[in-house]
């Protein structure tokens, strides 16, 4: 049997974007090898992954798997999230928990994002004027988002940051003993917290979600744990990578800055952009067919396994003029970072606030930051599924 291509390589680590561009101009659909062997077909261009996120023949559930998928594995009560469900439980779970991420429900929480990101503001100058260098992904962009999502769940202060932390090393997949580690870890922490709010409940989310469990029996046990990892993980770990990518694409481009700078109204387009063009996630979650499909002209049986390539779909140029120039003054930038159709992401609004809060304190802040190190010296964690800055030292 022919060994199947391998894109996920050292080059693919390397420059990520330049792979997945060279992938999606050579064909629409690749058949290809994951890292630790698992076969799947790659869906590289924007009308395609576009209407295959949308296609509810593509199941989210590893149930409809026949090829041998792995994937990442976690116990019941983490597992039985959006991300793994469909159609009829996933429309009622996303009922139950939709009612924390409405534009209402984000906009009201303005004034405590804006409070939490002046006040790394001011850390991130401490830092500056002591030691002449701040990390913007350490001191500023991974506890903005756990902040505001731990607040939204009323985690308690100690337990924040231990949280993130093992968030960060699940998502990593670089330990197998340290991801089942941080996996066990979560797992005990949810289930305390369920606990502890079900005793005390309070003005929160997790308590709405208990209280719709315990006096209506709409959640499981396990429903309960899973929603709480989904929002409290993704909530973090997808905004802080998102930020430091994105500020580091706009020292990049230092005219862009400017414009950004002089006229905030060019903010919302940019954060736009700044999805598009620099967004952590490089493919979708895996879709398994519930029968043959047809992608682009391809038959992918049932069962198989499908990735949808995000970073080759959003700089696909059938949808973007000059799909590798960042611009914040681009129109119609209709990106798939958020995905599309039932698993469109849920905290999109809260999202989109807190990176525009975020930018416009650090441009308001800091005029003159700049990258302390050399570009080949910043550190990248990268895999098929997401390509994130480890560390960003700024000095100015």
């Amino acid at each position: 049997m022919t060994a199947l291509p391998q894109p996920f390589d050292e080059s693919f680590r390397a420059m990520p974007h330049a792979v997945c561009n060279k992938l999606r101009d050579e064909k629409a659909v690749h058949r290809v090898a994951l890292p630790d062997g698992t076969a799947v077909w790659l869906v590289t261009r924007d009308a395609d992954v576009r209407a295959g996120l949308a296609d509810n023949r593509l199941s989210v559930s590893k149930a409809h798997s026949t090829d041998g998928y792995r994937g990442y594995a976690l116990p019941p009560a983490l597992d039985t999230n959006l991300l793994n469900i469909d159609h009829d439980d996933h429309i009622r779970l996303r009922r139950l928990v939709s009612q924390g991420f409405t534009p209402r429900r984000a906009e009201a929480m303005r004034a405590g994002i804006q409070a939490v990101a002046d006040r790394l503001a001011d850390r991130m100058e401490e830092r500056l004027e002591s030691e002449g260098t701040a990390d913007l992904v350490h001191d500023f962009a991974i506890p903005l988002p756990l902040t505001v999502v731990c607040d939204l769940f009323g985690v308690p202060e100690p337990d924040r940051r231990p949280f993130g932390s093992w968030v960060s090393t699940m998502l990593a997949l670089e330990s197998p003993q340290q991801v089942a580690e941080a996996v066990t870890a979560v797992h005990d922490f949810l289930r305390a917290l369920v606990d502890e709010r079900r005793k005390a409940p309070g003005d929160d989310l997790l308590s709405a979600l208990i209280a719709a469990r315990d006096e209506d029996d709409r959640l499981t046990e396990d429903e309960l744990c899973s929603l709480a990892f989904l929002v409290l993980g993704a909530g973090v770990e997808n905004v802080q990578h998102l930020l430091s990518a994105g500020f580091l694409a706009l020292l990049r481009h230092p005219g862009q800055l400017a414009a950004l700078r002089g006229d905030s109204s060019l903010l919302p387009d940019a954060v736009e952009e700044l999805m598009r063009y620099a967004h952590p996630n490089l493919t979708a979650i895996r879709r398994f067919p519930t029968e043959p499909v047809e992608i682009a002209g391809t038959t992918v049986p049932a069962g198989h396994t499908v990735l949808f390539c995000l970073a080759s779909a959003n700089r696909d140029p059938e949808r973007y003029p000059a799909p590798d120039r960042f611009d914040i003054r681009r129109r119609g930038n209709a990106h798939l970072s958020l995905g599309q159709g039932m698993h469109y992401c849920l905290g999109a609004p809260l999202a989109r606030m807190e990176t525009g809060l975020a930018l416009e304190t650090l441009l308001g802040r800091f005029p003159g930051l700049r990258p302390a190190v050399e570009e080949d010296r910043l550190q990248w964690r990268t895999s098929y599924r997401s390509h994130s800055l480890r560390s960003l030292p700024l000095t100015r």
